[in-house]
């Protein structure tokens, strides 16, 4: 028998079809399903988020079907920890977060595989579209040629997290996904794929931030760039920086340039204004070296799916990374992550303060 392989196992059709390939490939696999959200935030359907009921029945009639044993685990601690509060606290502070970078850094990769090598796995493995390789010694992670890459994702992985994980789907593309799907007779080879935050389902976010911690909407200015009151908000936790929609009429088109949680103050600026050509990079990680060693040229993405912009990095002595594009970026974000390549090698990144 081959090596022991836990495959996290969401109920769609990318995870199944990874637990299908490693079957197929020698490895002695098991499924599992986590079960991440509160009894208060689980429903029978997830309605296009993930981690319902109903999933965690797909995932299993999966396994039966492939012939593999399948086990549910429940973090929903460190998931209402390290995901739920942590995307609370971001927008608390006037910062747009990413819980799914949070949740593939300390769920899937953190405590998943934790209790993946405490129960003698070797490895951990995913659906997620990003090619692995080993090189000299050391794991390194390249962007998929798939249009549903997914390497921005997993930019904060570290040597160690990496060598135990295995990401079967790295160079395949959707259509063949569900394809070998249908082929192998799984279950969910058409079933949709999840969208947006799986813990906020209807979308709003103003509504769960309420419900989850407490906060409340609070009235406060909008404001110009030399600080002159132009209109009022309806609460922080509406806008995000780069917005365009919802903020009244100004008689010209205004975007969200800043928050200030503190104050309670969004500003405003007009047409232009949206565009940042630096920024500053916190809690900053690189694959391939420890630490940056002196002035690099990048690609850098500032938001998933974005196509990377070439950037020179200069290391800060704090540890973080100041980035200076060639070019403008639009809607550069407090909280959001910056990722880093060179070609299509994932060098890593941070997240922008």
């Amino acid at each position: 028998m081959g090596k022991r392989v836990l495959v996290g196992m969401s109920g769609g059709v990318d995870s199944s079809v990874a637990a299908l390939l490693l079957k197929q490939q020698g490895y002695d696999v098991t499924g599992m399903t986590m079960r991440l959200r509160p009894d208060e935030m689980m429903s029978q359907s997830s309605a296009g988020g993930c981690c319902s009921l109903d999933d965690i029945d797909d995932a299993r009639r999966v396994c039966y079907r492939l012939g593999i044993d399948h086990i549910v685990m429940n973090f929903t601690d460190a998931f209402s920890r390290d995901v739920i509060d942590y995307f609370a606290d971001s927008y608390k502070a006037g910062r747009t977060p990413n819980p799914c970078v949070a949740c593939n850094k300390h769920l899937k990769f953190g405590a998943a595989l934790r209790r993946a090598l405490e129960l003698d796995f070797d490895y951990i493995a995913t659906g997620h579209y990003v090619v692995r390789r080993e090189e000299g010694g050391r794991v390194l992670l390249y962007r998929s040629p798939s249009p549903k890459d997914q390497s921005y994702m997993l930019y904060n992985l570290t040597p160690f997290q990496l060598s135990h994980a295995l990401f079967p789907l790295g160079e395949m593309d959707k259509p063949a996904i569900r394809r070998l799907a249908e082929e192998a007779g799984l279950p969910v080879a058409h079933k949709p794929d999840s969208q947006d935050i799986c813990f906020v389902e209807d979308g709003d976010y103003a509504g769960f931030l309420s419900r989850w911690a407490g906060l409340t909407d609070t009235p406060g200015d909008f404001v110009d760039a030399d600080g002159r009151v132009i209109g009022q908000h309806r609460g922080i936790f509406h806008y995000t920086v780069g917005q365009r929609k919802g903020l009244g009429a100004f008689g010209a088109p205004r975007y969200v340039t800043g928050i200030d949680a503190a104050r309670n103050v969004v500003t405003l600026g007009p047409e232009g204004s949206q565009y940042r050509r630096e920024l500053i990079a916190e809690d900053v990680n690189f694959i391939p070296f420890p630490t940056l060693g002196g002035e690099t040229r990048v690609q850098a993405a500032i938001r998933y799916r974005a196509r990377p912009a070439d950037a020179t990095l200069f290391p800060m002595e704090d540890g973080g990374v100041r980035v200076v594009f060639d070019t403008p970026q639009r809607s550069v974000t407090p909280g959001q992550a910056v990722v880093f390549y060179q070609g299509d090698l994932l060098l890593g990144g941070g997240t922008i303060r």
